[in-house]
């Protein structure tokens, strides 16, 4: 790809209740959360660059992530909330998509603690790994689910979250091969890009062994990175899907990369952040954009899948950069991001965050464990309780 890019951000967020506990779709309701997003401003100019849909859920920048049941006709009847997603406009800049994200999480902040609720990022949800379609799924249902990959495993987004970073290249065009190579080469340096957002190391109520739940059940089964195209263009037939058409004229281009585990971009979403990534401690999703950017842009990269690698992901799931092989393609892909963007300086901030933690081998998750060792709780989950002698 070349020339300069254009950002936008899909920002899911789990949600805590006020005494910490999480609020998933076994005790959230639609009216809970549509109480918040209802208070929030709804700003019709948005419309340009944010599909609403069919259901009309997702009239404003925030709205309620969940599972939509239809009835045979397919009219919806029921929505099962796990959280709420917050869109941004489509901008020119890194910064200038992160500052409209930050402030409409700030603002989405101040508003669930009105309602009781904490938006929290976390990759898979702490306490619980299963949703079930009660009632079994309808005619009209399993009708979706036959023809498309992403209908079929949609149970698993009810219990995971993560941002879609979405870039697009003007100067590049929007030629299907070009945009397919493009998700093909993210899809297949997945596996070394992902480490740098893992956040889920909890899942049931404890640790599970790895550090990324989401990327272990759902990388794989689900896409890694989807490209949108022109309506009139024909599709790859791949499972999961590599490529789909654009809703709306300012999809075609886009380039969306789906595999990252949930990252903070305000200090209230993750008791894990770290001061050293910038003033407030959440410059990681600035960071993974500039990495995308420098990984699109370069040429030396030749790896292209158009599925995931399932066993890659599900190992790198587990043992992150303590395996050195993950270790060196994650500074490959680095050094050829950084490479591809010299001579931007607003990139080499960033870029030397992503460099700093894949040295120290410091990831989200790494912190969560190490805070629940503490006996802190953490992300919705508590603290373990343990026996402990008496002080002499």
């Amino acid at each position: 790809m070349r020339g300069p890019a254009r950002y936008g951000v899909e920002h899911e967020l789990a949600l805590l209740r006020d005494d910490g506990s999480p609020a998933d779709f076994t005790t959230l309701t639609h009216a809970e959360v549509a109480a918040v997003v209802d208070e929030l401003p709804e700003d019709p100019s948005d419309h340009g660059d944010l599909r609403v849909g069919d259901a009309g859920i997702r009239r404003k920048r925030w709205y309620a992530e969940g599972y939509e049941r239809v009835d045979e006709c397919g009219e919806l009847i029921r929505f099962d909330p796990k959280g709420i997603e917050i869109r941004t406009r489509v901008h020119d800049s890194v910064g200038a998509a992160r500052d409209a994200l930050a402030r409409d999480a700030a603002l989405l902040g101040t508003v669930a603690a009105r309602h009781g609720l904490r938006p929290v990022a976390v990759g898979h949800n702490p306490i619980r790994s299963a949703y079930r379609l009660d009632p079994p799924a309808n005619t009209y249902e399993q009708a979706q689910m036959r023809d498309s990959p992403e209908e079929r495993t949609a149970h698993l987004h009810m219990v995971t979250y993560g941002p879609d970073l979405n870039l697009s290249f003007p100067e590049s065009g929007t030629d299907p091969e070009t945009l397919a190579d493009a998700g093909a080469k993210l899809t297949y340096y997945s596996p070394y890009l992902v480490p740098w957002s893992f956040s889920s190391p909890f899942r049931d109520g404890r640790a599970w062994g790895g550090l990324s739940a989401r990327t272990l059940r759902r990388t794989g089964a689900r896409p890694a990175a989807l490209v949108y195209l022109d309506p009139s263009a024909p599709l790859l037939r791949t499972d999961p899907t590599l490529t789909r058409h654009a809703g709306i004229p300012v999809e075609i281009g886009r380039i969306e990369f789906k595999a990252f585990d949930a990252v903070p971009v305000v200090p209230g979403e993750d008791p894990c952040g770290d001061p050293g990534d910038g003033p407030d401690g959440t410059g990681l999703v600035e960071a993974l954009l500039t990495l995308l950017t420098g990984l699109l842009r370069d040429d030396t990269l030749t790896g292209r899948r158009r599925t995931p690698d399932t066993a890659a992901h599900r190992d790198v799931a587990r043992r992150g950069w303590d395996d050195a092989r993950v270790r060196a393609g994650s500074a490959a892909v680095l050094d050829a991001a950084a490479a591809a963007l010299s001579g931007e300086p607003e990139h080499d901030d960033r870029l030397a965050l992503l460099r700093d933690r894949l040295e120290r081998r410091d990831t989200p998750a790494a912190r969560m464990l190490a805070r629940h060792e503490r006996g802190e709780p953490v992300a919705g989950l508590p603290g373990p309780t343990r026996d402990r002698p008496p002080q002499l």
